[in-house]
């Protein structure tokens, strides 16, 4: 009752090839491969056409020099008895 031995692990292996076969497992490794090298192609793609297109910012950035002094409207309150 300890760790998996090397045995364990040919075992193992050996059912899986029973069970699905040399076909079917190196298709699925083709089909993992094609996966991955879409995945690679996709992020190239997005890193070439983000660095085609500079970012720009939502709100032009403006220096203290040129900004415009904000006027601010203070609303006065009245006091009216009302009775």
């Amino acid at each position: 009752m300890g760790g998996a031995s090397i045995w364990h692990w040919i075992v193992v292996g050996l059912l899986i090839v029973l069970m699905f076969g040399r076909g079917k497992i190196s298709d699925m490794m083709g089909d993992v491969a094609k996966g991955i090298k879409a995945f690679k192609k996709g992020m190239s793609e997005e890193d070439t056409a983000a660095a085609a297109t500079p970012a720009q910012p939502s709100e032009p950035v403006r220096s203290l020099d040129n900004q415009s002094t904000a006027t601010t409207t203070t609303s006065t309150t009245s006091d009216h008895k009302v009775g």
